[in-house]
């Protein structure tokens, strides 16, 4: 039973490797070695690669300055925090919260079993990450001070213990997540918030690694007695990498106490909690209120936000310019001076380039938001109900343009002001670069309704298909580097031949001319399609 049943888990973990997303059908052979090896490429080659050049770039000093178990601590730590990542959301969604709780529940399947064929499909799933970090860590602590009987399987326990405690973690953690995720009415908020806290964590970790590396590597036996001192856990684990027997046994003895402790709390509650409904079963209270009457277009729009806020797919891979650009608006406001001030030293006599190369930045950032590439095949198979009502073609794509333009374009206005702060422009020229990048806002989205239009996929199955694997979105991000780059590249060309107000009134035509011949087309063949599709 338990064997089947974690069988079933592996299978819907790894779905995508054998199942089309977007038809639902069985991939070819040819496609499911093809995914195969790309997850192996991106697992051992990438990451394997990764954490192996960071051990070859520790254990030897660490073991010359005679703090060995330091290069398995920070190992360690690593690994752990890898494969929570990895596994904590998949413990949220398979554990605690999976959608066939209810029908799993109602057979006749020990709950025991269950809660055994899961926990094992998460420590899988965690030993598959942490073992890109810890493998490496002891193979290379091998190359560098060679294999002994101690060290051997001390190493192989290391690895063991490591991927226990990932899973006990990922247990808490999810636990955790499914209590909160219960009390949420819109999760997808949460969901966004915590993705960007990994995404802004890794890139803080990536840039400053290299200098806490030789920080570290500097002062090794400082840090080592600091943590020998306060952190004495961590000490001990390293100790076990490096072959010591008595913390061996410590720590192995220390693991199963917690995993004994964790198997009886999860036996207590998790039909608890895999049978709770939380906030979506709570008793509600009607209360009567008024409902006014909106407009067309303004209902249109609000159907097309509440869309928009309530995926958090959606959310992430078609709206980071909502973050990144009120960030660079404060920016340009507070160091912009004085970073125009530095490349007029650097470029001096070209005054005009640096108010082009910031409307190509603040266009950089406004291209990233293409809520309306995916908006048209987001209708799926309910697009019918939006065609069954008295409501023009054109009006249901005027609120997928207007949805990009709505979260974008003030955005947009609010950089270009800042920058012409910055530069000191004259009215005129701020006028320019105020209009610049509202209406490539403009042609941007017209450009990506217009592509998501001829390109729809409703036959979709799961919402990823048409948000990141179309060839709509693909295209719209191409095209918006392309649109992007003209201000400067345009510069660079045209610079010193005519005033900046020329220029920017050129980009002016260019941009308004091509987004009135693009809408022209969702008004008429655009909106004819619409009315097709099916």
């Amino acid at each position: 039973m338990v064997k089947l049943l974690i069988k079933k888990q592996m299978r819907e973990i790894f779905r995508s490797w054998f199942v089309n997303q977007k038809t639902n059908q069985r991939r070819s052979k040819a496609g499911i070695i093809g995914f195969t090896l790309l997850f192996v490429v991106l697992m051992v080659v990438v990451l394997g690669g990764m954490f192996t050049a960071l051990s070859f770039s520790l254990a030897p000093p660490l073991a010359a300055a005679g703090v060995g178990w330091l290069h398995f601590s920070i190992m360690t730590l690593l690994a752990i925090l890898l494969g929570v990542f990895g596994s904590v959301f998949n413990t949220y969604s398979s554990l605690y919260l999976a959608k066939d709780n209810d029908l799993l529940l109602s057979l006749p399947i020990p709950p025991r079993a269950l809660i055994l064929s899961r926990l094992l499909s998460v420590y899988l799933m965690g030993l598959m990450y942490s073992a890109c970090v810890t493998v490496p860590a002891v193979v290379v602590w091998w190359i560098v001070e060679g294999a002994t009987v101690s060290n051997v399987i001390g190493g192989i326990l290391l690895i063991f213990l490591v991927s226990v405690f990932v899973l006990l973690l990922s247990c808490l953690l999810g636990w955790v997540v499914a209590k909160v995720s219960l009390r949420l009415k819109n999760k997808s908020f949460t969901v966004v918030i915590l993705s960007l806290v990994f995404i802004g964590l890794y890139y803080f970790v990536y840039f400053k690694a290299q200098e806490l590396i030789q920080q570290l590597i500097a002062n090794a036996v400082v840090y080592g007695n600091a943590v020998q001192r306060s952190a004495y856990p961590v000490y001990l684990t390293g100790r076990v990498g490096e072959g010591d027997w008595l913390a061996m046994l410590i720590v192995t003895a220390v693991m199963a106490l917690l995993t004994f402790l964790t198997w009886r709390v999860l036996s207590r509650s998790f039909l608890g909690i895999a049978t709770s409904t939380g906030a979506a079963g709570a008793k509600r209270v009607y209360k009567e209120r008024a409902v006014r009457a909106q407009s067309m277009p303004r209902a249109l729009l609000q159907k097309e936000l509440r869309r928009f806020v309530s995926n958090a797919n959606y959310m992430l891979n078609c709206g980071l310019s909502i973050l990144f650009m009120p960030v660079a608006a404060v920016a340009l406001l507070w160091k912009g001076r004085e970073f125009v001030d530095l490349l007029r030293n650097v470029i001096p006599g070209q005054p005009g380039i640096l108010a082009a190369l910031l409307c190509s930045a603040i266009c950089l950032m406004a291209s990233m938001n293409d809520m309306a590439a995916p908006a048209v095949s987001l209708e799926g198979k309910s697009l019918w109900l939006l065609q069954s009502l008295p409501v023009p073609a054109w009006e249901a794509l005027r609120a997928k343009l207007n949805l990009q333009l709505v979260l974008t374009a003030p955005l947009a206005l609010l950089c270009g002001a800042c920058a012409a702060v910055a530069l000191r422009a004259s009215l005129l020229e701020t006028a320019l670069l105020v209009v610049v990048p509202l209406l490539y806002c403009v042609l941007l989205a017209a450009v990506a309704l217009l592509l998501g239009t001829v390109r729809a996929d409703l036959h979709w199955t799961n919402e990823i298909a048409p948000i990141k694997q179309s060839m709509a979105v693909f295209i719209v991000l191409l095209l918006g580097w392309l649109f992007a780059i003209i201000p400067g590249g345009g510069w660079l060309l045209l610079g010193g031949k005519m005033p900046l107000a020329a220029f920017l009134a050129l980009l002016v035509v260019l941009f308004g001319g091509l987004s009135t011949l693009v809408i022209a087309w969702l008004k008429k063949s655009g909106a004819k399609r619409f009315e097709t599709l099916s």
